[in-house]
């Protein structure tokens, strides 16, 4: 990463990253999810889109992690707060989702 950034700013960079890699392999899972519903061969969008998001993830991690268990840790957080978000964000209204089971 850059090494005009303190350590404060390369860990708070790591934690955004994760927070975008986690929002790009959530929000495109639910876009995949979406789009393999009305499709005639779901399996290919699910296949196709776990290899895409999985590649990029990583390559992210491996970018971000740098070797260094602290910013790897950090992006790690950040993948996981992107993901109570986008299940917050798409969640389905309650109207739709129906009464709760007693």
């Amino acid at each position: 990463m850059a090494e005009h950034l303190s350590d404060a700013g390369v860990w708070l960079v790591a934690l955004l990253a994760g927070g975008l890699l986690g929002g790009v392999f959530f929000g495109g899972l639910w876009w995949t999810v979406q789009r393999a519903a009305v499709s005639a061969v779901p399996a290919r969008w699910f296949l196709g889109s776990l290899v895409a998001r999985t590649t990029f993830v990583l390559a992210g991690f491996y970018a971000v992690g740098g070797g260094q268990a602290v910013r790897l840790g950090l992006c790690l957080l950040g993948f996981v707060l992107a993901r109570a978000i986008v299940l917050r964000v798409t969640r389905p209204p309650a109207a739709v989702m129906g009464p709760p089971c007693a």
